[in-house]
Formats: structure tokens, C-alpha cells, sequence
């Protein structure tokens, strides 16, 4: 089920970002792999975004998205299942 977030930092150079809501307490780590999206996925601080995220450290993070997009947008792919800590990119 997915959630409104904000994001509130992305690194466009590196492909992730850190997503706030409240149900995710100290932010959501994000990474454009992950990003349902047409096409080279970039987002902005302060931006809405819906998103579907597992409770499962990634990079200090105690959540990490397992799909996102901009709240103003229909997802470009479908929901998946989260990928697990063995297939998540590591930065």
C-alpha cells in the first residue's frame, strides 16, 4: 500500500534520496532503481511522492522504498514485491 512522502534530499549524481513521512520515523532511503518512472527518474527536495517501502535497513535508514513516484503522477509500473537485502544496490 502505498503512502504520501516529501522528499527531502536527492542526490542526482549518485541515484538516491531520502524520503519523510510519518509513518517512516527518520526517513526513507529511495534509489532511482526503484522509481516508478518513464525515463532518467529525478526528483526535488520538497517534492510529494507516493510510496511503497519496507522496514529494512539500508544505509542508516530503518526503510527503504521498494517503489515510488511523484504524487502527482499514475506509477509506471506495477507494485512488486520488495526486493530483499541481497538484491538492493549499495551505495
Amino acid at each position: 500500500m502505498a503512502i504520501t512522502a516529501f522528499v527531502r534530499e536527492w542526490h542526482d549524481d549518485e541515484g538516491w534520496g531520502v524520503l519523510d513521512s510519518t509513518e517512516t520515523p527518520g526517513g526513507c532511503w529511495a534509489h532511482r532503481s526503484n522509481a516508478a518512472v518513464r525515463g532518467y527518474a529525478t526528483f526535488t527536495a520538497g517534492q510529494e511522492v507516493r510510496v511503497e517501502f519496507e522496514a529494512a535497513g539500508q544505509d542508516g535508514y530503518a526503510f527503504r522504498a521498494f517503489r515510488f513516484w511523484p504524487a502527482d503522477q499514475t506509477p509506471d509500473r506495477p507494485a512488486a514485491e520488495p526486493a530483499g537485502p541481497a538484491k538492493w544496490p549499495q551505495t
